[in-house]
């Protein structure tokens, strides 16, 4: 009967050891600081991605998405150029070269021979239209559009001492409002004279400065001498 007894006891006191053994194992989490929330929380944290990495996930699309923009913008400087030989040609290109401008070369719609050019015979091509101040030679080449454009650079040889008059036909065909115009020529000993001032005075709009001559042999640096000076 005693020994009935006292395994009832034991059975009685187990439910009180297990809540002793229950809470003792609580209390050392919270003697840690963790409690059972916190610990729900870190499981959940180990699962998720880094926050770090997913930020910088976020920065990287950006990036690529500033590296794949492009703009498109027409270049506010243009060089025009009659060059009957290719000489003045050889100056323009250095202009654009130095400037970055976009080039327009002006051709007559009846080319030039070099019988048209002999200077020596008053009878020739060049010498009739030169001495007729109202020649105004036909352009072959196509029309260009000045729109977009804020520096014109003109370039010609000196024929007769004067621009040629493809040079008239060009300027009074267009509409200089707004532009800075910039002159310059080529010739073997002629200055650039009253040219430029003649082409300012047929174009009647635009604001020209004063030009520039050059041999046919100016060097890269003394044509950008000359334009870091403009």
């Amino acid at each position: 009967m005693l020994q009935l007894k006292k395994i009832m006891g034991l059975f009685l006191c187990m439910p009180v050891m297990l809540g002793l053994i229950a809470c003792s194992s609580g209390s050392a989490v919270e003697e840690k600081g963790i409690t059972s929330e916190e610990l729900s929380a870190i499981s959940d944290k180990e699962t998720a991605a880094p926050p770090q990495e997913a930020e910088d996930v976020v920065t990287a699309g950006a990036v690529l998405s500033e590296e794949t923009k492009t703009t498109e913008a027409k270049n506010a400087t243009l060089v025009v150029v009659f060059s009957a030989t290719g000489t003045t040609k050889g100056i323009a290109d250095k202009i654009v070269e130095i400037t970055g401008a976009d080039l327009y070369e002006i051709t007559a719609y009846e080319p030039y021979t070099d019988e048209d050019r002999e200077y020596k015979n008053s009878e020739s091509r060049c010498a009739i239209e030169q001495n007729d101040a109202s020649s105004r030679p036909v352009i072959g080449s196509e029309p260009v559009s000045l729109d977009g454009y804020s520096t014109i650079y003109i370039g010609y040889p000196i024929w007769f001492s004067q621009e040629p008059r493809i040079m008239d036909t060009f300027v009074e065909s267009y509409d200089f409002s707004g532009k800075t115009v910039i002159p310059f020529c080529t010739s073997g000993s002629s200055s650039i004279g009253e040219s430029g001032h003649n082409l300012a005075s047929l174009a009647g709009t635009g604001n020209w400065l004063e030009g520039a001559r050059f041999a046919g042999d100016a060097s890269f640096d003394e044509i950008k001498s000359w334009i870091d000076s403009l």
